[in-house]
């Protein structure tokens, strides 16, 4: 189906409703900008800038980590930093995400 409009108007046509909603101009403009190279330089004067100010955000004096990995490298993380091999886990499979906990905790010997 075509979108209509009974009035010809100026501009972009802009869909403000909860969603899915269009992107406003600025963000498809700062989409189109070239990648950082996280491994570059300029990522880690960025990245210092991004550390110190949100502490702000999580209201904390502390400092505040930023896990660099995909999800399953966070459960990874998170399985070899408080159990080891051998331990016994208890879990139960509900769907794919369970099922992806499972098999990681496996690989890992526990």
């Amino acid at each position: 189906m075509a979108y209509f409009q009974s009035k010809p108007t100026a501009g972009r046509h802009f869909l403000q409703i909860p969603g899915p909603s269009n992107v406003p101009d600025r963000v498809l403009r700062a989409i189109d900008n070239p990648t950082m190279d996280h491994r570059g330089p300029d990522f880690g004067v960025f990245g210092k800038g991004v550390l110190e100010k949100i502490r702000h955000v999580f209201k904390t004096q502390g400092p505040v980590v930023i896990y660099p990995a995909s999800g399953t490298g966070a459960w990874e993380a998170a399985l070899v930093n408080t159990l080891s091999p051998g331990d016994r886990v208890l879990m139960c499979e509900t769907g794919w995400f369970a099922h992806l906990w499972h098999e990681i905790a496996s690989r890992l010997g526990l």
